[in-house]
């Protein structure tokens, strides 16, 4: 199945991305962050250093991209090469950012295609730094990741603590993965709006409610949707977090997630930061309802008959039960996943936990609901007559549910 998170679409679609590669093990990450980019339809000028070459070779990027890999600064095109890159890039990524690019940008060195570049734009620069645990803590370095960051305004995206280079061991120094750099390329394309500074509170997977200490009741959802619109935000500039029950998705980039288990978990949860958001989207599936008592020990069938009987007793309602608490002016956006009668289940939905924006799909449908990468769901709002949205990702659905909240939010101000 193709991977539709790495469809055209906004904020890389159309955008014109400087992609600088340096001398370090983790260039081959790079290749990939070329072609993904490629792919979410933006267009990528790769420049290499003398150093990367030993690693990567230009026509891999070249490959991927459709586009020639830069590698002099003086080329037949003209001595003014990083000038036509510096001005016509959206954004400037340099991945891997070695402990010797960082020391050459920070004084401002102008001896390669990379670092006149950096000098001739105005665009936003990711920093992407990669190298041994030792040299990354080396003081030094951190005082140019500082300059770079705090004096330039530069992104440092990354590193991460994980396996370094053969012989190398673990540490903090390993160039953060492609997905991620993506990410960071996205907020950074993203232009200055609402959500930039607000706090955005998002709920997601569903929830376990224990039987016994081997079982659970819970439903089927993947957390996908929440994550995706906790990214999106992100991307906007929010300050997001994230609640969420049991998942297998990695974190979304730059976002704090607070795992939880149970329905009650997540009402506590939500209670205790709702009052500071300035947007709510309730995306979890939340379990309606609990046992009413969970055995210490595993149930045997020996002990329970052919046909056990569960008491089941209420669940807090996690956006109700929380209404009272929101912040005032702030946006609440609801979703509801029906069978049938879906829109007339939803209005009621949005009438009744009061919420601003509703988002509503049917888990009949195929390509919709749990466990699939796509989703096709309608818009509600109070005033507003529904707006329904083809098939689509739902990392697309994400970013079209935080167009709206935004257009909501300018609407308000």
């Amino acid at each position: 199945m193709p991977d539709l998170r790495l469809t055209p679409r906004r904020p890389w679609k159309g955008s014109r991305v400087v992609l600088g590669v340096t001398g370090g093990i983790a260039a081959y990450k790079s290749i990939q962050v070329a072609r993904d980019l490629t792919r979410l339809g933006a267009e990528v000028d790769t420049i290499l250093t003398e150093s990367a070459q030993k690693f990567v070779a230009p026509l891999s990027f070249e490959g991927v991209t459709g586009r020639p890999a830069r590698t002099d600064l003086f080329s037949a095109e003209g001595a003014a090469l990083h000038l036509r890159l510096a001005s016509e890039a959206d954004v400037v990524c340099i991945a891997p950012a070695t402990a010797d690019l960082l020391a050459r940008a920070a004084q401002g060195r102008s001896d390669d295609l990379i670092c006149t570049t950096l000098l001739a734009t105005r665009a936003p620069v990711v920093l992407c730094p990669a190298m041994n645990d030792k040299m990354f803590s080396h003081p030094q370095v951190q005082a140019n990741l500082a300059h770079l960051r705090d004096r330039l305004g530069y992104t440092v995206a990354g590193p991460a603590d994980g396996a370094l280079a053969v012989g190398e061991g673990e540490g903090l120094g390993r160039m953060i993965e492609p997905w991620q750099i993506e990410e960071h390329l996205g907020r950074a394309l993203t232009l200055v709006g609402s959500l930039t500074g607000k706090r955005v509170l998002v709920t997601a997977g569903p929830t376990r409610e224990a039987l016994d200490p081997v079982r659970y009741l819970g439903n089927r959802s993947s957390g996908h949707m929440g994550f995706a619109i906790a990214q999106a935000a992100w991307r906007h500039g929010a300050v997001v977090t994230l609640v969420s029950g049991p998942t297998a998705l990695e974190t979304p980039v730059g976002v704090d997630l607070i795992p939880v288990e149970t329905a009650v978990e997540m009402y506590e949860a939500v209670q205790g930061l709702v009052s500071s958001a300035d947007v709510t989207v309730f995306a979890a599936a939340v379990a309606d309802f609990r046992p009413v008592q969970v055995n210490e020990r595993k149930m045997k069938r020996a002990e329970t008959g052919d046909a056990p009987v569960v008491q089941l007793m209420e669940n807090p309602d996690v956006a109700a039960g929380t209404a009272a608490s929101r912040k005032p002016g702030s946006v609440a956006v609801g979703f509801a996943l029906e069978t049938n009668d879906v829109l007339a289940n939803a209005q009621k939905k949005l009438k009744s936990k009061g919420f601003d924006l509703l988002v509503a799909n049917d888990a009949t449908e195929a390509g919709s609901g749990f466990e699939v990468p796509t989703n096709r769901v309608t818009i509600l709002s109070n005033g507003g007559d529904p707006e329904e949205l083809p098939l689509m990702s739902k990392e697309a659905v994400a970013e079209a549910l935080m167009e709206r909240v935004l257009n909501r939010m300018d609407r308000d101000l």
